[in-house]
């Protein structure tokens, strides 16, 4: 049967992403789909703790979940799935997770969370900003990557977070390596007031653009290339150990 591979997404389980994910991969592998059953995007690595979660199948080894991205990793992996899987990839999602933007998504949390269990993940985004176009074209690149990671492996405490173009197939230039990138913050809070006098928010407000550095993964997708870059989930900043350690705290 190949590569066991577990898909999950935070669009949804009927999102056309998924959908052209989980197609792809059954090309080379057992594949499972455990999603949210709405979506849940920007819940970044929420885990529901306070109410009883519920799955339901809706196809062979294919099942909603009324939570979030890391709690369909956590309830495939341990309970809904017949095998454990080799590699997690967690996507197509609707729209980029590129620089600072990846610490609210619940995308690229979902493959966090594999790795944490000790599964090589993928998260994978299509780079629009509208409904998308070709999730064909990147779903191929996933399943050949998935294939490489399968075999290959990735080093400890690590995954991918890919980035795709949403260009043909013919027009995507080669993949790059690259470096998590910057957003310029530029937007505001919105506040607004309802029929009944009562004051409501939109977050989020402004045009939202990245910095253009080389080596980025933004610098890379905005001229047409496939972006990989490597995560880790050790957040510690060790170069700043020397500046920290010649404050007075005693």
């Amino acid at each position: 049967m190949g590569i066991k591979i577990l898909v999950t997404n935070d669009d949804g389980i009927h999102a056309p992403g998924i959908r052209a994910l989980a197609e792809a991969l059954r090309k080379v592998g057992r594949v499972a789909v455990v999603a949210p059953d709405r979506e849940r995007s920007a819940v970044g690595h929420a885990l529901t703790l306070h109410h009883p979660l519920r799955a339901t199948r809706i196809g062979p080894d294919i099942f909603s979940v009324d939570g979030t991205p890391t709690d369909c990793v956590n309830l495939g992996i341990h309970d809904l799935v017949s095998f454990t899987p080799d590699v997690v990839v967690s996507g197509i999602n609707r729209g980029s997770n590129l620089g600072d933007d990846v610490t609210y998504s619940g995308t690229v949390s979902a493959a966090m969370e594999a790795t944490l269990m000790g599964i090589p993940a993928i998260a994978v985004s299509l780079c629009t900003d509208g409904e998308g176009r070709h999730y064909d074209s990147a779903a191929g690149f996933a399943a050949r990557l998935a294939g490489e990671v399968f075999s290959r492996g990735l080093p400890a405490d690590t995954f991918l977070n890919v980035n795709i173009p949403d260009l043909d197939r013919s027009e995507l230039l080669p993949p790059l390596i690259t470096r998590q990138g910057r957003r310029r913050y530029d937007g505001g809070i919105v506040d607004k007031v309802d029929p009944r006098g009562r004051k409501y928010y939109w977050i989020g407000s402004g045009e939202l653009t990245f910095l253009d550095l080389p080596g980025t993964d933004y610098h890379a997708v905005s001229r047409g290339h496939i972006s990989i870059t490597p995560l880790h989930l050790d957040l510690t900043n060790y170069a700043s150990f020397e500046t920290l350690s010649a404050w007075q705290l005693r």
